[in-house]
């Protein structure tokens, strides 16, 4: 998947996407999910498929279609450039973000390291970002070999990254078990030049992860799953080698809903950008709080859905793939105003555990 926000009214991605917010670029297999949330927000979104296929692969019966490759890919680009679609009469580029997703070759996904050095050479401003689909509840989904692509030439030109849990420890090679492992995979992260990582799905070992008092509030609460935002801000101080750096983080706690759902990782990434630019550099929390509320309301309503399938047709049709699908269309409000029933705590730098504000422990976020 590859999507390019040009620049605009927001300031956004171009592999492909155009926007009075700006033009963005996306590249990737689950373009269905993440265009419209993206078009809604008021994103303009060029949009290139890296597969045209009837369904996506979840289905039992197959699939049918075609895999763009890289050199495809490169024409593809190329004809955009003809046509003024990258830059301006004087030269200056008009992609303004980046969002890329499932590449299940090599070929293409050499192909997008170099289209992205291209946008940012146009436009010294241009965010990437990347959404690095490995695999996920410990199984690949694509080749092995990219992983040592994204680590060596994808990663360092990446401005975001939106990893699954499975994902970023592969990419890091740090086994997640509690939130100082998150804090430690992260930090490896940011040392490589990615300035902001979000790890979209994560579930801590339930000992020691977090305090002890926090771990009792949570002893009879409903299932949970994590999201852990960090970003790293270079402080105006410099030592003699290198600038002082700081690491600003926030974890959030979801209702978890049983089931695996269709195209979540994709409305995520979208999401993440959109939010990120729309508020700007001044607040990580409320963008997590935004994309988390979203996605709280949109599993919530596609869970119900398969369930009232069950309800009406019996177990075997609320087993079909068709039923996970996420209820994208109806959640429009809820992408448009994002409930605001989540609430991200900061971790303590050093600590592997939230603040305690005058809010409360709001770890598990849910009112």
């Amino acid at each position: 998947m590859c999507v390019v926000l040009r620049q605009a009214v927001r300031r956004t991605v171009r592999v492909c996407v155009r926007s009075p917010l700006g033009s963005m670029c996306i590249l990737d297999v689950g373009n269905k999910a993440a265009v419209f949330p993206l078009q809604l927000l008021g994103f303009d979104v060029d949009i290139v498929n890296s597969v045209q296929f009837s369904n996506h692969t979840g289905y039992p019966s197959g699939w049918e279609g075609d895999v763009l490759d890289g050199a495809m890919l490169g024409r593809l680009v190329e004809g955009m450039e003809r046509n003024g679609l990258l830059a301006d009469e004087s030269g200056a580029g008009r992609i303004g973000n980046i969002l890329t997703g499932y590449i299940g070759s090599e070929s293409f996904l050499r192909s997008v390291v170099h289209i992205v050095q291209k946008l940012k050479l146009l436009n010294p401003t241009c965010r990437y970002v990347c959404d690095p689909v490995l695999g996920d509840l410990g199984r690949f989904y694509v080749p092995k070999e990219l992983v040592d692509i994204y680590r060596s030439d994808v990663l360092p030109l990446a401005d975001v990254v939106t990893p699954n849990q499975f994902e970023i420890e592969q990419l890091t090679g740090i086994s997640i078990r509690t939130l100082e492992d998150a804090k430690r995979a992260c930090c490896l992260l940011h040392d490589w030049g990615v300035s902001t990582v979000l790890i979209t799905s994560i579930v801590f070992e339930e000992s020691g992860h977090q305090s002890a008092d926090l771990t009792a509030d949570r002893q009879h609460a409903e299932p949970t799953v994590g999201m852990f935002a960090s970003r790293r801000m270079h402080n105006s101080q410099q030592t003699e080698n290198e600038q002082e750096t700081t690491d600003e983080q926030y974890v959030l706690y979801s209702p978890k809903f049983d089931g695996q759902f269709t195209g979540t990782g994709d409305v995520c990434a979208a999401l993440f950008l959109a939010w990120t630019v729309l508020d700007g550099d001044g607040s990580l929390a409320s963008s997590l709080e935004k994309l988390a509320g979203t996605m709280h309301a949109i599993v919530r309503r596609t869970y119900n859905a398969a369930t009232k399938k069950r309800t009406q047709f019996g177990v075997e049709q609320s087993q079909l793939v068709s039923s996970r699908e996420m209820q994208l269309i109806q959640s429009r409000d809820d992408i448009l105003n994002p409930p605001r029933n989540l609430r991200a705590s900061k971790v303590a730098p050093g600590l592997g555990r939230p603040y305690q504000t005058s809010r409360g422990l709001h770890t598990m976020g849910m009112i």
